[in-house]
């Protein structure tokens, strides 16, 4: 038997109350609400907004601390440059990241949905636009339904409005993590931007404000690939957003005083606020579906409910396939453990890699021409030395061959770089040997700090000679 969860696609509303604005009307309107899940959202919320808004206006040593330099191939991380050559880092990172993804997926169903994608935080930002401009859930099916008026036209203004300023602010930020966002913001108000930063402005507005203001569950629902491959990481002891048939079964409205089981009903008293709250529009009733986003709203909308009538909280939870059954949830199982084991190795790997990183690097470009020969008589190859100092202060290094027996390196051997300067320096190699052991040699060139002599990169190159001379 699968171990997985069987999922089924609602694509119409299986019950008739289901409301939408007017007949062919796609648009959701939620309803207001509140509870435990809503609050823990809206807090991971205001610490990720808080995060991304305000990180970029932050400076450390006379540069904005966080800042992708397209320009100059930097990536700056408060007191961390990173190069085009600690790449294999970000490589890693986002590994680590998809690993982290399926981990909680398999322990929590789509609580990264629910609660951290920049798509539902958005999404849920503008609903609360909506809310504040149109009126709750009832006021905005009528306007969305009556004809146009002054009324009508004001309340979509300042609704657009609040939305156009959200999505310009959003794609200000965004392109301020690649070009220094203080100039950026000031060539903006001033209508001074160059055409590549004003596309990019425009393209990041334009995604904020069609992905969050007009797609909205869309995205969740048709164009998340997340949302299609998600069922496979699910097994029976994954905690999903369910809903208790056993219980909740026969649905029907009764007085508070009445007891269900006297009537021969269930707890489920059919008021629809679970669907009326859900951002995708389905009904948590019909079982676990593909649209779910893991939101939990349906669940702090029901347990308000069981609060008034006086029944215990839970007919809609977070719960497994097992305990439904009435059996156990397991929470430590073989595939959960694998992936966190996985993932704690990868987390430890990639703190030893930025530890153990070089913070110089070298790169070595021999010139096109094969050799020469030196006024002594003597076979010289010349060499470009490319030193990055990787390091937030000035550093003295010193060039030399490693195993440079029989060779002779001319030129600088000790330079001083700035922080993050990048410095080509010409070198040449001399053969002392009047004859070469090989037309073809392998030789070793090695920066190191003076100060710090075990912080060092290194680099081969080719030495070449001719063998008859």
């Amino acid at each position: 038997m699968s171990e997985r969860i069987p999922t089924v696609e609602t694509f119409e509303p299986s019950h008739p109350k289901k409301v939408k604005a007017k007949p062919g009307d796609n648009l959701i309107h939620t309803r207001s609400f509140t509870g435990l899940f809503r609050t823990l959202r809206l807090s991971g919320a205001a610490v990720l907004f808080l995060a991304f808004f305000g990180t970029v206006w932050l400076n450390w040593s006379e540069r904005q601390a966080v800042l992708w330099d397209l320009a100059e191939s930097k990536f700056h991380i408060f007191g961390a440059t990173f190069w085009p050559q600690d790449f294999i880092l970000l490589s890693a990172l986002l590994i680590i990241c998809a690993f982290g993804l399926f981990a909680i997926t398999v322990f929590a169903g789509r609580v990264w949905c629910g609660y951290t994608c920049p798509q539902s935080s958005f999404t849920w930002l503008f609903m609360w636009c909506e809310k504040v401009t149109e009126g709750e859930r009832n006021q905005r099916i009528k306007l969305q339904a009556a004809p146009w008026s002054l009324n009508k036209l004001a309340r979509r203004s300042a609704k657009h409005g609040l939305w156009l300023g959200i999505s310009v602010l959003t794609g200000l930020t965004f392109v301020g993590y690649f070009t220094p966002i203080r100039p950026l913001a000031v060539e903006l108000l001033t209508w001074q931007m160059g055409g590549v930063s004003l596309f990019w402005v425009l393209f990041f507005t334009a995604a904020t404000y069609l992905n969050a203001g007009w797609l909205r569950e869309a995205v969740c629902m048709h164009m998340c690939p997340y949302a299609r491959f998600q069922s496979v990481m699910f097994d029976k002891d994954t905690l999903t957003i369910s809903y208790d048939a056993a219980r909740g079964e026969q649905r029907g409205p009764r007085k508070r005083e009445v007891q269900p089981a006297h009537v021969g009903l269930g707890d489920c008293i059919d008021c629809q606020l679970c669907v009326q709250v859900c951002p995708t529009g389905i009904d948590i009733r019909d079982g676990l579906q593909m649209e779910c986003i893991g939101c939990a709203a349906c669940i702090d909308a029901c347990d308000s409910i069981m609060d008034k009538m006086g029944y215990a909280r839970g007919l809609v939870s977070y719960t497994s396939e097992h305990q439904l059954q009435g059996g156990k949830t397991h929470l430590l199982r073989p595939r959960l453990i694998g992936y966190s084991a996985v993932l704690l190795v990868m987390i430890a790997a990639l703190g030893v890699a930025l530890v153990e990183r070089p913070m110089v690097s070298l790169d070595v470009t021999k010139d096109r021409g094969l050799f020469r020969e030196n006024s002594q008589g003597l076979i010289e190859n010349i060499y470009s030395l490319k030193v990055i100092n990787k390091t937030q202060q000035r550093q003295d290094y010193r060039l030399e061959l490693v195993d440079g027996d029989g060779f002779q390196l001319q030129g600088p051997t000790v330079i001083s770089l700035a922080p993050g300067e990048i410095s080509d320096v010409p070198m040449s190699v001399t053969l002392l040997a009047e004859t070469p052991a090989s037309s073809s040699q392998t030789i070793r060139f090695k920066v190191s700090e003076v100060d710090e002599p075990w912080i060092f990169s290194a680099a081969d190159s080719r030495f070449v000679a001719p063998l008859n001379r």
